[in-house]
């Protein structure tokens, strides 16, 4: 295993684990599982427009670091 493949695959590991937590942070639209466990109530009671805008920026951010490690690993292995 090279050290480029190394520090990508230890990339991708973070990287993946704070995708996770991002999407999980993120507020339910309605009409999903969200709903279900009572996801709906909290949704009406705060969390800033901005606050989630920069959270969607930051998800897709990350997520476009994640898919150029994948394809990186893809071209290197």
């Amino acid at each position: 295993m090279t050290i480029a493949t190394a520090i990508l695959a230890g990339l991708l590991a973070i990287t993946s684990l704070l995708l996770i937590a991002l999407v999980l942070l993120h507020k339910g639209k309605g009409g999903g599982l969200s709903d279900m466990f009572g996801g709906g109530i909290s949704t009406s009671y705060g969390g800033s427009a901005a606050a989630e805008r920069n959270l969607d920026r930051i998800t897709i951010a990350l997520g476009v670091v994640w898919i150029s490690c994948v394809v990186a690993l893809g071209v290197i292995i």
